[in-house]
């Protein structure tokens, strides 16, 4: 599993980035807004941050709209991916903008069917909204479920299922166990998966029984 981050803070792509661990970053306009910076010199230093995809979304709700932005931000770097939404004028300029070239996240899917068209229409990525899915009384997960079985069923299907809306560790594990192909996770998150109270003991009783030997490797 590939696992992104979502956010359009650089500092903390830089440091989660060093550790070799980061494939990819996701933003929409509301955590660049939070930046306080302009959109575009925020992709375009996330893009020299990380060599994987990195989804800048449009903000054009119209096709034409959606099309120009979608072009204008594919400019910006070879690795931004396109981020649209799962409406049907968003759907016609992913189908454009990927017979272009372009690479596209469509974003906000909330059903299996939703994913379908989201594939057909030739985008690189969907990203299902299990958070908010489970916000509302649904299994976030049951949704990705569905959609990793119907790809897997399609072979020329190539559409990767990216696991948005991520809350926590148990997200990412079941999203894994079920074959999705990617999560994107707050910062936050990302850090939880490195925890465990039984490694913390652990290492603590290691040292403690070092200290006691007054050796030092260096």
């Amino acid at each position: 599993m590939k696992f992104f981050v979502d956010t359009a803070d650089t500092g903390e792509i830089r440091e989660l980035a060093a550790t070799g661990l980061l494939d990819g970053v996701t933003t929409n306009p509301s955590l660049v807004a939070k930046s306080g910076r302009k959109f575009v010199d925020v992709i375009k230093e996330i893009c020299a941050i990380v060599d994987g995809p990195v989804s800048a979304e449009v903000t054009a709700t119209a096709y034409d709209d959606m099309v120009a932005e979608g072009r204008k931000l594919a400019d910006i770097a070879e690795n931004v991916c396109v981020k649209v939404p799962l409406t049907m004028p968003g759907l016609k300029a992913c189908r454009t903008l990927s017979q272009a070239g372009a690479k596209v996240n469509v974003t906000l899917c909330f059903s299996a069917a939703q994913a379908l068209l989201a594939a057909k229409a030739g985008a690189t990525f969907i990203s299902p909204f299990v958070g908010r899915l489970d916000d509302v009384g649904s299994d976030g997960m049951n949704l990705i479920a569905d959609i990793v079985q119907i790809y897997a069923n399609y072979p020329a299907l190539t559409t990767e299922v990216l696991v948005a809306s991520v809350r926590h560790p148990v997200h990412v594990i079941e999203a894994a166990k079920m074959g999705a192909h990617v999560a994107t996770l707050p910062p936050a998150v990302l850090r939880q998966l490195f925890n465990h109270p039984l490694t913390d003991k652990g290492l603590a009783a290691f040292l403690a029984d070092w200290a006691k030997t007054g050796q030092s490797i260096l």
